[in-house]
């Protein structure tokens, strides 16, 4: 699909021959009755010039929607016509002609074109349809078997709620004819392997092929499925790692909508209230949000106004609490009598734990009476889990805000999991075979142990930052060169100014290097000393050399010094390869001695993440060994990264160090493919946990220190039970026995994260 009506220019052509040759060569030899009935619509059409060939005008299928109906019943099986969104569009184009009435009335627009947009987030969105009609004539004409298979996610209005829906769009190209308009350009084997270097690039495919030799003839298959309830879901769990989702004014109200369309419920109300020693804060649509902070943004409740409440009986009985009409509840609370005068009739209201500890409440509202219901309740118990962590994180940095005055004051689909992608997929042909609608089943292995580590470079920051000072140091003092002998040329007063302020540059850069200061120095030279030096060439041969010293000192490629810089990347680079490099060696191994899903990520040093259970088992089956054995490997490799980082440190320009961090959970957690993104993620509301203690754990300082646990040559491995910690250590004082690590093991206790309490770790050296 296009997105645009006419924002490209192949010529698409609606027509039903493609259709009826299906009808004759796939239908009549096997079925005699519908070939008999087939006979009567070719005859009636071959009658009706406007049917035949090309279709001129598309509002002229109105008229005949008794022959189209049945010719599109081999298309869209009559029996799923009321529930199915699905329609046929003029190919390439925006535009359908024959639809089912959900699809009409969700994803037709008054003008007859597609309405709604295409989910912002998908990389190739805007591009993807024009880059598919390419890729279809590729496919057709020079038999290219690449394509585009990201998932089109499209986002509408409901035509009933206002509110957003997500549909997954799925398209069939099989009525699709390329023609040829003339000769079509024929590719010589260079440009065919241009093509294929450069296949998702529009600019270079226009070069080769010309959209005007070619048409689309036919027309396309468009079927819907509604996703919106994933898909806000898991909007909601990234929102909700990110705290400031819900205590800002824009996170809140964005958090409300999603909860709208959640609910289909376009005056949905909600409220999250927090318990705090005696005190709830509340944080609604009456806070007046100015903070990304709980306290600032909330109001205030002393816990006997709720005394007696719905909101306690919630947390009493542990489960959510339905009230039908809160008008009609006996002896309102102060509380629930301000609910009920702000237009509240029905609630939901979910009780917010955190290891069995109440720490607030989650509640939905409408204002009608009797609206919410127990399907509702079974939505809202599904996504209170997420909301109870992200609370917890929102008190716990509360409390960290609060310490701190008291300090002040007084102190891709994996081949290990390839058999159930194939295992799906059969299924889903299979219920295609069989005429059922069927789309992919949900992706889930449960009771899977993660493992995670890293090997960071230390200070990576802080050496790109000494790179660029040094680099803006240069560039200045070369300038200033320039003025000083200007200046002994001509006493030309602004020479001296600029003299001055360059100087006073750099003293600024000796201090230290502020956020704005490169962009500020590099505008300065660039807009206002380097202008100059072009009224500075008369003023003799050393005035002149110093020029041609500044300018032979810039970086060709970017106009600025960049020596110090180019320096350090190349270092990063460099050391980021052999780290790599190794891992993939050292994974493959491991891959061979048992299967495991396995991803790696790479930016100012290396992480990656390994999932095995016996789900993720073709068998079904794993042995505690392997399990094990993994963590010895994590271990091992930690070791190897450290000595390859010590090999390269001689070739690299710029020295740096790693720290090497593993991270052991003996929790079990599930992990879900999102068909979306083509990746997996945690599926379980509390497995959140894991991913909130990955994205901090780097940043643990030893309890009590400022020291940071992560050091240079040695490995700490992050645990929080006592069965891991002795697993662990077993496999040390096996290292140590092998001559890989060193005999200075520490025992240490972490400073509590936001929203991770209780971390203990084991640091030793690597030999």
């Amino acid at each position: 699909m296009i997105e645009n009506k006419n924002d490209h220019t192949f010529r698409s052509v609606l027509s039903l021959e493609p259709l009826l040759d299906f009808w004759r060569k796939n239908v009549t030899p096997v079925c005699p009755h519908m070939g008999s009935m087939f006979e009567v619509f070719e005859a009636r059409i071959n009658e009706t010039p406007a049917l035949k060939g090309a279709i001129q005008d598309v509002s002229i299928l109105e008229n005949y929607q008794d022959i189209l109906i049945p010719l599109m019943s081999v298309v869209f099986p009559a029996a799923s016509s009321e529930t199915e969104v699905s329609g046929a569009l003029t190919p390439y184009t925006s535009q359908p002609f024959y639809t089912s009435p959900k699809f009409k009335q969700l994803m037709v627009s008054e003008d007859g074109f597609l309405k709604g947009k295409v989910k912002g987030d998908q990389g190739l969105s805007e591009e993807g349809g024009l880059l598919r009609a390419y890729f279809l004539v590729l496919d057709r004409i020079y038999g290219f078997r690449q394509g585009l298979d990201t998932p089109i996610i499209r986002v509408v209005k409901d035509p009933e709620t206002g509110l957003e829906r997500f549909f997954r769009i799925t398209l069939d190209f099989q009525f699709v004819e390329v023609r040829t308009v003339g000769e079509p350009r024929k590719l010589s084997e260079k440009e065919r392997g241009i093509i294929a270097e450069n296949i998702t690039e529009l600019e270079v495919l226009s070069k080769f092929i010309n959209p005007n030799k070619f048409e689309f003839y036919g027309f396309s298959v468009v079927r819907a499925f509604d996703i919106t309830e994933s898909e806000v879901i898991s909007a909601l769990e990234k929102d909700l790692i990110d705290q400031e989702t819900i205590f800002s004014a824009d996170g809140f109200k964005r958090l409300k909508e999603r909860l709208r369309v959640l609910f289909r419920r376009p005056d949905l109300m909600a409220e999250i209230g927090a318990v705090q020693g005696d005190q709830v804060f509340v944080l609604g649509d009456d806070c007046q949000m100015k903070e990304n902070c709980i306290f600032n943004n909330s109001n205030h409740l002393p816990m006997s106004e709720i005394k007696g409440s719905v909101w306690l009986r919630a947390v009493e009985q542990e489960s959510i609490l339905k009230i039908s009409d809160l008008k009609a509840e006996s002896d309102l609370t102060p509380a629930e009598q301000y609910v009920l005068e702000r237009g509240t009739r029905s609630m939901l209201i979910s009780p917010l734990f955190y290891q069995g500890e109440a720490i607030g409440t989650l509640e939905i509202m409408s204002p009608h009476p009797r609206d919410l219901n127990p399907i509702d309740a079974v939505l809202l118990k599904q996504i209170t889990p997420i909301f109870s962590v992200a609370l917890k994180r929102g008190l716990d940095e509360m409390n960290n805000t609060i310490q701190s005055i008291i300090k002040e004051k007084c102190t891709a689909v994996h081949p290990s999991v390839e058999w159930q992608f194939r295992k799906e997929a059969l299924n889903h042909m299979d219920r295609l075979r069989l005429g059922q609608t069927s789309e992919m089943e949900p992706i889930i292995f449960k009771d899977v142990i993660p493992f995670y580590a890293q090997s960071d470079i230390r200070g990576s920051s802080e050496g790109r930052n000494m790179g660029i000072q040094a680099d803006l140091t240069e560039q200045l003092n070369l300038a200033f060169d320039i003025m000083k002998w200007g200046e002994k040329a001509k006493a030309w007063p602004l020479i001296s100014e600029f003299k001055y302020r360059i100087k006073k540059r750099i003293e600024s850069l000796r201090v230290g290097l502020a956020s704005d200061e490169e962009a500020s120095i590099s505008s300065f030279l660039s807009r206002e000393v380097e202008p100059v030096f072009e009224d500075f060439l008369s003023l003799g041969p050393r005035v002149v050399r110093a020029i041609e010293n500044y300018k032979n000192a810039l970086d060709p490629n970017v106009g600025i010094v960049y020596r110090k810089r180019r320096e350090f990347e190349e270092s990063v680079s460099m050391l980021n390869e052999t780290l790599s490099a190794y891992l993939t060696k050292e994974e493959a191994k491991a891959q061979s001695i048992f299967p495991h899903y396995f991803e790696k990520r790479q930016t100012d040093g290396i992480d990656y993440m390994m999932y095995v259970g016996a789900s993720m088992m073709e068998n079904g089956k794993i042995s505690p060994f392997h399990v094990k054995n993994l963590g010895l490997w994590q271990l091992i490799v930690a070791c190897g990264m450290a000595r390859h980082t010590e090999r390269i440190k001689p070739e690299l320009k710029v020295p740096l160090e790693t720290c090497h961090l593993i991270l052991v959970n003996h929790n079990p957690l599930s992990i879900r493919f999102r068909y979306d993104e083509k990746r997996f993620d945690v599926d379980g509301a509390y497995d959140v946990r894991h991913e909130i203690i990955k994205s901090r754990i780097d940043k643990a300082l030893v309890k009590g220190t400022r020291e940071r646990l992560t050091q240079p040559g040695r490995v700490a491995i992050v645990h929080s039970s006592i069965d891991e910690g002795s697993e662990i250590q077993r496999h040390i004082e096996f290292l140590k026995a092998q001559g890989n690590l060193l005999n200075d093991l520490e025992f240490l206790d972490l400073d509590d994260l936001p929203g991770v309490r209780g971390l203990k770790a084991l640091r030793v050296g690597v030999n």
